[in-house]
């Protein structure tokens, strides 16, 4: 697999408040600060051990965008190839796992885009507007602490329910619930991975979780 040109991925709080960006990058531990510097210099050792430590996650989140596990699989390592490419771009206007996120993110779209011009054919609460106390859709869903192998059996079955409906959703919106709601992202985060503003991740995601209350009224 050859390599291509790296592409930006510089983001907008960057191009409009680099104080912020430096400020932020300053506020990291310094071993976080030292390891970027290693991948940004081109060290394989430390690429494979973000490799090691983040495919799994890039994984999952592919997979719940395209429902493909061997599709999630290519794009997986293509993300780790373009992440290969791109690192000298890094400004650390978010963290490494956000902005391979975004990454991710982008190569299931281009994905996305290319097999439609070839037209490839317990209660759950999505209620919540409390941010301080929002969790999880999956953390909400399943406790593997379940005092009986029945109740945990069930909560993931109303996993796969949710997540099946998840998969129903029209792309935007499912990213912006996949990221808040699956994966755990804070508004900031996917508004990075995405590239949008905060506000447009709360007006999908109300969206989203509009039409998931439709989908799954009477499911769960």
């Amino acid at each position: 697999m050859s390599f291509g040109e790296p592409i930006a991925l510089r983001g907008q709080a960057e191009l409009e408040h680099p104080a912020a960006v430096a400020d932020s990058a300053e506020a990291r531990p310094s071993a976080e600060l030292q390891f970027i510097e290693r991948l940004r210099a081109g060290e394989g050792e430390a690429f494979d051990r973000l490799v090691a430590e983040r495919s799994a996650d890039i994984y999952a989140l592919l997979y719940r965008l395209t429902e493909d596990p061997e599709e999630a699989r290519d794009l997986t390592q293509e993300t780790f190839l373009q992440a290969f490419r791109s690192i000298a771009h890094f400004r650390g206007d978010a963290d490494l796992r956000t902005w391979l996120y975004r990454i991710a993110v982008n190569q299931a779209r281009n994905r996305w885009r290319w097999w439609r011009r070839r037209r490839r054919g317990v209660t759950v609460s999505l209620d919540a507007t409390d941010e301080a106390h929002e969790l999880p859709l999956a953390t909400r869903l399943v406790d593997e602490h379940a005092p009986n192998p029945e109740a945990r059996t069930l909560a993931h079955e109303r996993e796969e329910i949710l997540l099946a409906a998840v998969r129903t959703l029209a792309r935007p919106y499912r990213e912006a619930v996949v990221l808040r709601d699956v994966e755990g992202l804070s508004y900031e985060e996917v508004a990075a991975a995405l590239d949008i503003s905060v506000g447009t991740v709360k007006s999908r995601l109300s969206r989203g979780r509009t039409e998931l209350r439709r989908k799954l009224e009477g499911s769960l």
